[in-house]
């Protein structure tokens, strides 16, 4: 059976670690070079980089922060936040990236989802969805959850797989930073749908809700930032709490 992976996420702003509720409230959790070494430490299984602000200022991902953070690492590392084009995932690669996320870029350009897949393989391409319920429908929103697109979310999961997709992040913004569990009903649509990874992300607040995330969907992984970044529960605590619980994860 394949291993559950537990992933950090390090939201960047201006070049530091932060974290907010329901895409605001933004707050600082730290240096993301210090934060991204200690979860190596803790036995996380992959590192995503999200620069959350980059798409909405118009510019590229921090680049000199991705070398820092990848010459510091050695496990799988996702970057994402303002690639538009392929030469951008290129940059983002040769500066030390394993995978790039797009959201926005993918939304509103769709074959941009082919070209890096067809240029690096599927296997580097995350596409990240932003979703929440508007009038009983889970959508897709773009522009860092500013905009909301006329996407179901279900509907693009199934559409960025067919065009080279080789994992889905599905955040849900109701559960962003509320600490209150993820979102078991589209995560588990979602995961059902599709025939690639998904990463649950939004809402972590305590470990049985990874548990619970696991055991009631077909996700292969669960993200958090903040649980982890203030040290309310360790990488290392929840991996074996998890394997206590039927759930397989890598211990070593």
């Amino acid at each position: 059976m394949l291993k559950k992976r537990i992933i950090p996420c390090l939201d960047i702003k201006d070049g530091r670690t932060v974290k907010g509720v329901n895409f605001v409230q933004i707050k600082d959790a730290g240096d993301p070079v210090e934060l991204a070494k200690k979860y190596v430490e803790q036995n996380a299984d992959e590192l995503v980089f999200l620069d959350i602000m980059a798409t909405l200022e118009n510019r590229s991902t921090l680049v000199e922060l991705v070398k820092k953070i990848a010459k510091e690492i050695n496990i799988p590392f996702t970057v994402g936040g303002g690639i538009k084009t392929k030469e951008d995932a290129k940059t983002i690669i040769e500066a030390g990236a394993d995978k790039i996320s797009i959201n926005s870029s993918a939304v509103k350009n769709p074959s941009l989802i082919k070209s890096i897949a067809g240029e690096f393989g599927c296997q580097c391409v995350t596409v990240a969805i932003d979703t929440k319920i508007v009038d009983g429908e889970w959508m897709v929103c773009i522009g860092a959850g500013t905009i909301l697109s006329d996407l179901k979310a279900v509907d693009w999961a199934v559409e960025a797989e067919k065009l080279g997709a080789g994992e889905i992040l599905l955040t849900s913004m109701e559960h962003d930073g509320t600490k209150n569990g993820f979102s078991i009903d589209i995560l588990e649509k979602i995961s059902s749908a599709v025939n690639i990874p998904v990463i649950a992300s939004g809402g972590a607040g305590k470990m049985e809700h990874f548990k619970e995330v696991f055991m009631k969907t077909k996700v292969g992984a669960a993200l958090a930032a903040s649980i982890f970044h203030y040290g309310e529960i360790s990488v290392v605590e929840l991996k074996k709490y998890l394997s206590g619980n039927g759930v397989p994860v890598r211990l070593v």
